[in-house]
């Protein structure tokens, strides 16, 4: 069976920008018969993610994350459709999702490997599942739970950066939910600071590339920063851990403003930063939404119930096509997303 899939044909380099041709599109085959065990998949949609950064090298510096090879096919979280199966648990017509879903139209995968959704769950928006109630839903949730501390009734003020990105813009709406007294996010443009106060609830947005962020963040945060979701890392995480409180928390989920440079995660900080970190006592542990899989079926019956009661606001940026994949991972890259990026295969 003919197919089309995406590969890896060129790594940017340990310190490079990626760019679309990084990625080529081109012709497969795949097998006509399925074997015991087996389910044939047609892909619907396929997770864009800041992560996958890492993947481009040859070395991803993680332990956990294995590098995407050249001229093979690239794969990452992906939801589809059984068009045939070999496996008990599964049937034609089943939707299904994994986190190593191959970039392609149509795939022959083991049947073990692959979770069973139900759509009634994210009322049909079958793409939630790769986003607000996958694992982004998930990083968010139990980072907030696991390493952020926050306690109803207890002011709290967090702040968000990358707050208009998947996993921000869930965060700082969770934050609210979890107890938090105030909410303020940091985003790149006017745009998703107006949609992070309008449509998400957060109290107050700062544009870091208008103005001076320390002085905006002591006016917005004027009893200071309790919890910080940091997804970006470098100098805007630095100028707000210098803003925070005794004994707060950050929750270290990404650090994408170093994701094209050659460091260690966590990247260390500044003398001065860490000196500040050190005195009051901030929490600063690298943080693994995949140690916590144990809260995974709770977390997300959560996720989908804040959804189904319209607490928590979902954004997408979906891109048609799987040829234009390495084009939205561009883009994500550079920050034109608005929310989750989606690339739908199959309209």
């Amino acid at each position: 069976m003919i197919i089309q899939r995406v590969v890896l044909n060129s790594r940017p380099g340990k310190n490079g920008v990626p760019v679309a041709e990084n990625f080529r599109l081109e012709q497969s085959t795949i097998a006509d018969m399925v074997q015991a065990g087996q389910v044939r998949v047609k892909t619907l949609c396929l997770s864009v993610d800041p992560y996958m950064r890492c993947r481009m090298n040859e070395d991803t510096g993680s332990d956990y994350l294995r590098p995407w090879q050249l001229s093979e096919v690239a794969d990452g979280g992906g939801i589809g459709v059984v068009e045939e199966s070999k496996h008990h648990n599964l049937a034609k017509g089943d939707f299904v999702t994994s986190f190593t879903w191959p970039w392609q139209t149509e795939a022959i995968l083991d049947g073990h490997l692959l979770q069973k959704l139900v759509p009634q769950l994210v009322n049909g928006r079958l793409s939630y599942f790769l986003g607000a109630a996958g694992i982004t839903g998930l990083t968010a949730l139990l980072g907030i739970r696991e390493k952020g501390h926050v306690a109803a009734g207890a002011n709290q003020t967090m702040v968000v950066s990358g707050a208009a990105g998947a996993c921000g813009s869930l965060a700082g709406q969770i934050g609210r939910l979890e107890g938090c007294s105030r909410v303020v996010g940091i985003a790149g443009t006017d745009e998703k600071c107006s949609i992070l106060v309008q449509e998400m609830g957060f109290d107050a947005a700062i544009n870091y590339k208008k103005g001076d962020v320390a002085k905006q963040l002591r006016e917005l945060c004027p009893g200071g920063v309790d919890v910080y979701f940091d997804n970006v890392g470098g100098d805007i995480s630095d100028t707000v851990i210098s803003q925070m409180n005794q004994n707060s928390h950050i929750i270290l989920c990404g650090q994408i403003s170093q994701y094209n440079k050659d460091v260690p995660y966590p990247p260390p900080l500044p003398p001065n930063i860490e000196k500040i970190q050190k005195e009051r006592n901030i929490t600063r542990e690298r943080f693994l939404v995949l140690n916590y899989m144990d809260k995974q079926e709770a977390s997300v019956l959560q996720l989908c119930q804040w959804i189904q009661e319209g607490k928590l606001k979902v954004r997408e940026t979906v891109v048609e096509g799987l040829a234009n994949i390495g084009a939205a991972f561009q883009s994500m890259m550079n920050g034109g997303n608005i929310g989750k990026q989606i690339v739908s295969v199959l309209k």
